[in-house]
């Protein structure tokens, strides 16, 4: 069992932000009879699904989704089809967003090798 403290730390979020995932219905830890939050080790599991889905740029709502299929689905099967459904297309934005970025890149060095031919100076290969 956790406090909401020790699991605040554990995942480096602050203990708003996992009262935050409770009230969206992500987490739902018990109470204490002191009436302080009590989190199993499935609300540990959960809030680092979470965690690991935040940093991989999914937004809540598909977390939610995606953590809560298991409730409906005990195999497993439901939450992995919705995850690669999800992951495949996050994998796409990710490509295209380092297509873009790419193309800025090349964008940029041109101007910079145009800058440095007005300047009458060196050229520099700016890639690295």
């Amino acid at each position: 069992m956790y406090t909401i403290s020790q699991l605040a730390k554990e995942f480096h979020i602050s203990t708003r932000t996992v009262r935050y995932y409770e009230e969206l219905g992500l987490l739902d830890p018990s109470r204490s009879e002191g009436n302080q939050r009590v989190f199993s080790k499935r609300e540990y599991a959960r809030l680092k699904l979470i965690t690991r889905g935040k940093r991989y740029g999914f937004q809540l709502d598909e977390i939610k989704e995606m953590v809560t299929l298991f409730d409906k689905d005990r195999t497993g099967t439901k939450q992995l089809q919705k995850t690669i459904e999800y992951g495949t297309k996050k994998v796409a934005e990710i490509d295209e967003r380092i297509r873009e970025l790419n193309e800025l890149k090349d964008e940029m060095n041109e101007l910079l090798t145009d800058f440095q031919k007005r300047l009458g100076g060196e050229t520099h290969d700016y890639d690295t």
